[in-house]
């Protein structure tokens, strides 16, 4: 597997990550094999969060004995430091672990969240002293609005952003290079998401009840996805909330080889015909 650089302690991530809504209902016994199936194919960085069912803990059973080599990331939806707080204390108690290696802010889509996070009491307080205090590594913070991590990357200082990378949006859209050149002046490590997504339900038959989007699950295409993502500024991207996905994408990162200008000129064809997840200011999920 391969693996990048992420932040200034030289750690090094895998290029692809476990996120926790995929084992979100599984059920012990499956986290654990789960769980076991990346690490052995040579993920090390995983990501959970409050919002994600049960996930927490049953990642926090599966990781228990391999804590130590892996990068462990999770986040707070909470806006104000109280909470905020409370939700890290309550994830490093599920996740049975005394630190993370990466906390973040997450889903921040408004003015609003940034006026909250931002001001006396808000929850980026929470972030900044848990990082003095030992119990971060590194702070961060998840968006899909460019005019929100416009603001978050020009006002304040991350270690990360994580951020939909995906070639539709981008291709078709437009969305997405800004924040990625702002990152890389304001040397922000970016991990990303909605890599394999296609387009937005039409209806409510959904074959794939965790993922928010419709996600790709052709071979060639998520192939083709993956190597863009990984062909841009990022270090590592997080497959969509289905076991299956999750090994489709594992594999395709496993044989990654930097997108060619023959099949960037096929998806630029597919943009065509195929409806993005957003616009060019905002992701519409």
């Amino acid at each position: 597997m391969k693996k990048r650089k992420f932040g200034h302690h030289n750690d090094l991530l895998s290029i692809v990550g476990l996120g926790g809504i995929s084992i979100k209902n599984i059920g012990q016994e499956g986290s654990n094999s789960l769980v076991n199936y990346a690490f052995d194919n040579g993920v090390n960085y995983f990501d959970v969060a409050p919002g994600y069912g049960d996930a927490q803990e049953l990642m926090g059973k599966s990781l228990k004995a391999i804590r130590k080599d892996i990068f462990l990331a999770c986040k707070t939806p909470s806006r104000n430091s109280k909470k905020s707080q409370e939700d890290l204390e309550n994830s490093l108690k599920l996740l049975k672990t005394d630190y993370f290696d990466l906390y973040q802010l997450h889903g921040m889509k408004s003015e609003k969240d940034y006026e909250l996070v931002s001001a006396k009491g808000g929850a980026l307080e929470t972030l900044i002293n848990a990082k003095k205090q030992g119990k971060v590594r590194y702070i961060g913070f998840s968006c899909h609005s460019i005019k929100v991590a416009h603001m978050l990357l020009d006002n304040h200082e991350f270690d990360s952003i994580l951020f939909p990378v995906n070639w539709n949006l981008i291709l078709n859209a437009g969305f997405g290079p800004e924040i990625l050149k702002r990152a890389e002046e304001t040397k922000t490590e970016v991990l990303a998401l909605k890599s394999m997504a296609d387009t937005m339900w039409k209806d409510s038959n959904r074959d794939f009840e965790k993922c928010w989007y419709k996600p790709l699950s052709d071979k060639k295409m998520i192939d083709l996805a993956v190597k863009f993502t990984l062909s841009q500024n990022v270090v590592s991207f997080l497959p969509p909330g289905d076991e299956n996905l999750f090994k489709m994408g594992l594999e395709a990162a496993l044989n990654f080889e930097k997108i060619s200008s023959e099949e960037l000129n096929f998806l630029k064809h597919k943009t065509l015909h195929s409806d993005p997840i957003g616009s060019s200011e905002e992701v519409f999920i």
